[in-house]
């Protein structure tokens, strides 16, 4: 395998995947509560031959071959080399957006960690910092594609109350009694959720089980937009640009340098 091909175009591969996540965060500026994407550190994975062996008890064991155990004749081994660099994750930016005034009594926007819990029909929860909630024909709260906010007793229904307030710990009080108090959670990890839909949000292994936060903090009548910034976004997509670029340069370079040498390998 050539070293220098694999790991130019392995770079390009990062590259593509970081313009993805950029692509993505751009496309959801507008949306309320999104949480932009972030790329995790890159690593330097060691792509090595790994052999299966299984020991005389059965247990099968992974060895990794190293360069050591070649046959290397009058050539000291002073390491390992990785064969290319990796795309290791994304993770979300928890870092709050601009809270913007609407007067509306059924927008939320919560202040401080955590996120609202919603349902769909089928019973699935997901999470969300979305806070545009509206009734239904059934007097639900619901978000704008019909999932149902979750309180701290289920579903929290204004019936056909003509007014509707909620309080600064998150009470629902509909013509002036309340009917419920909206449920907030959050997660030991909540950089490690999984985005399934521009914002909804499913907790991971990695992010931990929902936890209910104690001490709710709403402000009413007002929604938290996206915490993507134009201008960062535009400068890490530039960036990956001229990174992928320069790999496919050296993608070029080197696919050029490996002909001639089978050219003139051939005619010798």
């Amino acid at each position: 395998m050539h070293r220098g091909l694999y790991q130019a175009a392995a770079g390009m591969i990062v590259q593509e995947t970081n313009l993805d996540v950029v692509a993505n965060n751009l496309a959801n500026v507008d949306t309320t509560g999104y949480k932009r994407r972030v790329s995790a550190n890159s690593d330097f994975s060691a792509l090595m031959d790994r052999i299966e062996k299984v020991s005389e008890d059965g247990e099968t064991k992974i060895t990794t071959v190293l360069p050591a155990d070649m046959p290397f004749k009058g050539r000291q081994v002073i390491g390992s080399f990785a064969l290319a660099t990796v795309f290791s994750e994304d993770v979300m930016d928890t870092s709050p957006g601009v809270v913007k005034t609407t007067e509306s009594p059924f927008d939320m926007a919560i202040d401080g960690p955590g996120f609202f819990s919603v349902a769909d029909t089928e019973g699935n929860i997901f999470y969300t910092r979305e806070g545009n909630f509206q009734p239904d024909n059934n007097g639900n709260l619901v978000t704008p594609n019909g999932m149902t906010l979750q309180g701290e007793g289920g579903a929290i229904s204004i019936g056909n109350a003509t007014r509707v307030t909620v309080n600064r710990t998150g009470q629902v009080i509909a013509n002036n009694e309340v009917v419920g108090r909206v449920a907030v959670f959050n997660f030991e990890n909540p950089t490690y959720l999984k985005h399934e839909a521009r914002n909804l949000l499913t907790p991971t292994q990695e992010s931990g089980e929902a936890e209910p936060v104690e001490n709710v903090r709403i402000w009413s009548g007002a929604l938290e937009m996206s915490n993507v910034s134009v201008v960062e976004e535009m400068v890490r997509m530039i960036e990956a640009q001229r990174v992928y670029e320069g790999a496919s340069k050296a993608l070029m370079t080197h696919d050029e340098q490996t002909s001639r040498l089978i050219t003139s390998y051939s005619r010798g």
